[in-house]
């Protein structure tokens, strides 16, 4: 296949109504990003402490910045062209060398995760200016040289962060990601080179929306697979096995709860969406920041089940089981709210029964409170489900 189109160069095809369908080689990059998700969990677990916390929030965000970034930039390239290709992969291997020193980020392997995550995104954002200018859509190639000059500047507070340890570690790590996440909402204002609308923003919606669901199912596939790992070496008693069914049976809930009507109602969003791009920064590129999250504190949680499903849940337990599906509905109701004008009454309901057992968690067996979950997960899709067939309700907007 030949390797030069004077018109588009190495963009997708957007007369090909195949072209925005989600690759194969996308989807063997994300793998490496569902393993990060696995090793924040894994860390996570062994440090449920206010610090361990932080810690987790700063590298949770870094992993999820960096992936939804990259989709982004795939988002307007060909991923048959074999020069595309080969940038995926040279960021993978730059991936895996992150994902594999999160459990020592903060420790003997602070330089290779920040050197890693630069690399990555200012690598990527330079190519796809390159790749843009070869296409002839200055515009666009004027908003990834901007993201790449702040991608640079942030760069400088992870690099120096990674050089030094202890709190000024994290502050300049939560410095370079306040820099990341919020020059998107200044148009990526740059002194001397404006700043982009995002009503010019090029976003293929269907390919974003697949991608993201993708991830999703790729998250909490893997959350179930780990889950089936742990319960291997348990003796198959009636409560192991309760617990092992509340865990995966909490991962199906889930799985309904964003896949019923909220990822193909998001993709139907940009069909009549004035500004796409708007859409895919607010519903995509940051609401889906809790959803993931929560899959990620619902794998702790599962973890600590299947450990202690009889013991008393501690203040921190507690807080991961309930606090992973309020997460995930958190994320839910913003989205849906984002993508179909509605303000979603079944998720408040469910945040409202998940606070509930809070003040009393030390009531509870560990099993226990996951049951207590799980239905108020149930309750969620239920009443969703119920709502949504109200013409009464749709009408008002409160389903």
């Amino acid at each position: 296949m030949a390797d030069d189109h004077p018109v588009r160069g190495y963009l997708r095809d957007s007369e090909d109504e195949d072209s925005a369908r989600v690759s194969f080689v996308e989807l063997f990059y994300d793998l490496v990003f569902v393993f990060g998700v696995t090793q924040l969990a894994a860390y996570l677990a062994e440090n449920l402490t206010t610090e361990g916390v932080v810690r987790v929030a700063v590298l949770f965000m870094a992993v999820w910045w960096l992936w939804i970034n990259t989709t982004w930039a795939t988002n307007r390239l060909d991923p048959d062209r074999r020069l595309v290709r080969a940038l995926i992969f040279v960021l993978m291997g730059a991936g895996i060398m992150l994902t594999v020193s999160i459990p020592q980020a903060f420790g003997d392997r602070a330089l290779i995760f920040a050197v890693a995550y630069v690399a990555m995104q200012v690598g990527r954002s330079l190519f796809m200016v390159w790749a843009l200018g070869q296409a002839d859509r200055l515009e666009q190639r004027a908003t990834f040289l901007r993201n790449t000059v702040w991608f640079a500047v942030s760069g400088a507070f992870w690099i120096g962060g990674a050089l030094l340890s202890g709190d000024i570690q994290i502050l300049l790590w939560s410095a370079a990601l306040l820099i990341e996440l919020g020059v998107p909402w200044l148009g990526y204002r740059v002194p001397g080179l404006g700043q982009s609308d995002s009503e010019a923003w090029d976003v293929e919606g269907e390919h974003l929306t697949e991608r993201c669901a993708l991830f999703i199912i790729l998250s909490l596939g893997e959350s179930i697979l780990v889950t089936g790992s742990r319960m291997e070496p348990l003796q198959m008693s009636a409560v192991n096995l309760s617990a092992f069914a509340m865990a995966i049976f909490g991962s199906l809930v889930m799985w309904w709860i964003y896949f019923d009507t909220g990822a193909r109602r998001g993709s139907k969003a940009f069909e009549r969406s004035e500004e796409p791009g708007r859409l895919a920064r607010f519903a995509y590129t940051y609401v889906h920041l809790p959803i993931v999250a929560g899959v990620v504190v619902v794998a702790v949680g599962d973890k600590l089940l299947l450990a202690h499903p009889e013991d008393r849940p501690d203040f921190a337990s507690a807080l991961v089981i309930l606090g992973g599906p309020a997460l995930f509905l958190l994320g839910n109701f913003l989205f849906k709210n984002a993508t179909n004008r509605r303000w979603p009454l079944s998720h408040l309901i469910g945040l409202a029964l998940l606070a509930v057992p809070l003040p009393w968690f030390g009531s509870f067996s560990m099993i226990g409170l996951t049951a207590w979950t799980v239905a108020a997960m149930i309750a969620v899709a239920t009443f969703e489900r119920v709502f949504l067939r109200s013409k009464e309700a749709a009408r008002v907007g409160v389903n």
